[in-house]
């Protein structure tokens, strides 16, 4: 569950932060990634040598260092975590994070987080019933932020009343059980074909295109974050995946694409035919590289073979069959005749007119068009977020 997973741990200073090495303890054995933000005043009850030891990363404290991993520390780090968990939270950082104050290091990561946030706070009972603390509370649940703290005794001021930190193995378990929430897919095996293919010429030459892989690494992670068997059939590309429940396969030419694609589909829940594969191949390859002569050069191209439409002729009754369509010209039209022809449920058209979309970019721009008629458009936005466009439309197929 927790494998791959990145957790953004932050912590302010108050004396339960000597209980959070134990927590991250707990999710390093779980398989998690742990890195460290802290305000200076944390450093008073934890050191600096014990969250760094027990994470195996340098924690973050200072803004304006004079070396940080990152040149912007906390937007790299709020790009990087998959959720943000503050422990101990103090009424001071509590009333930063709702007024939007930025001056140290947990704060300004805390601001420029977009995912997940789960706060466990940590004060002396009258404090945390004090009019204003309930407010930056209630404010910061409003925004979205989950809370974590003990049940028992609620109305109780001491050792176990409202204030008091919840738990390290608690709040594990807690975490734990949004995890799994958040793992609809478990069980669900979903094929992906991402990036280019090359077609071999000779030993040094090959014909290609210009696809990066990216559109179809992100559709690979954001299935793998709700629970999915992800099978990765990947062209030469430079990405890394770091998702236990991504198998990569990486492959050279659209013949061994199609291979694995046909092998494997039968096992499949759903399959998202996202890579750019050529659509012809060199008739015939030199064993030695080709010399430069003064004639001309003739290759014989032949066409590959189709994965879409091989895939479509084999699909069985529940299988999800999602193909891409990149168009220059009559986009829609060719986007729903290859939609029709291989039978596929919907299909995501992206155009090389839409400026920010297509290849080399970290954007992208998608119109969804699926087999009843229906058409939908997307604007402009990261490969992630488009990413997870589609797979909300694919969930709907899987009620």
């Amino acid at each position: 569950m927790w494998k791959g997973k990145r957790i953004l741990l932050g912590i302010s200073g108050g004396i339960a932060a000597y209980k959070i090495p134990e927590l991250i303890r707990l999710f390093v054995k779980a398989g998690a990634e742990v890195q460290v933000v802290v305000t200076k005043n944390a450093l008073e009850f934890v050191t600096r040598l014990t969250l760094e030891t027990v994470s195996k990363h340098k924690i973050y404290v200072d803004p304006f260092a004079k070396v940080n991993t990152y040149l912007t520390e906390h937007i790299s780090l709020a790009d990087w975590g998959d959720l943000l968990i503050v422990a101990p939270a103090t009424a001071n950082v509590l009333g930063k994070f709702a007024g939007g104050i930025a001056d140290d290091a947990l704060s300004t990561t805390f601001l420029a987080f977009n995912k997940p946030i789960f706060i466990a706070p940590a004060m002396n009972c009258k404090m945390y019933a004090h009019p204003s603390i309930q407010k930056n509370i209630e404010y910061l649940r409003e925004i979205g932020a989950h809370f974590l703290e003990p049940t028992e005794g609620e109305l109780a001021c001491g050792d176990f009343g409202k204030g008091r930190m919840e738990e390290p193995a608690a709040i594990f378990k807690t975490l734990s059980d949004y995890i799994s929430e958040q793992r609809p897919w478990s069980g669900k095996k979903i094929m992906i074909t991402a990036g280019p293919t090359y077609e071999k010429i000779d030993p040094v030459r090959f014909i290609g295109n210009y696809s990066s892989g990216k559109m179809g690494f992100a559709l690979a992670e954001a299935c793998a974050e709700r629970g999915a068997e992800v099978l990765l059939i990947v062209g030469p590309v430079a990405l890394k995946t770091s998702y236990p429940n991504i198998q990569r396969v990486d492959v050279e030419s659209a013949a061994q694409m199609f291979e694995i694609a046909t092998a494997s589909f039968g096992e499949m829940d759903a399959a998202i035919l996202c890579a750019a594969v050529a659509d012809f191949t060199p008739a015939q390859t030199f064993e030695t590289k080709t010399k430069r002569g003064e004639d001309d050069l003739h290759l014989q191209l032949k066409p590959t073979k189709d994965i879409a439409a091989a895939l479509g002729k084999s699909k069985k009754d529940g299988q999800v069959l999602v193909g891409f369509a990149l168009e220059t010209d009559q986009e829609e039209k060719n986007a729903k005749s290859k939609l029709e022809r291989k039978n596929l449920d919907f299909i995501v058209l992206n155009s090389l007119n839409d400026s920010g979309a297509g290849f080399r970019h970290e954007t992208n721009k998608i119109t969804i068009l699926n087999k009843e008629g229906y058409s939908f458009d997307f604007p402009l936005k990261t490969k992630k977020e488009v990413a997870e466009d589609i797979v909300n439309v694919l969930k709907e197929y899987f009620r």
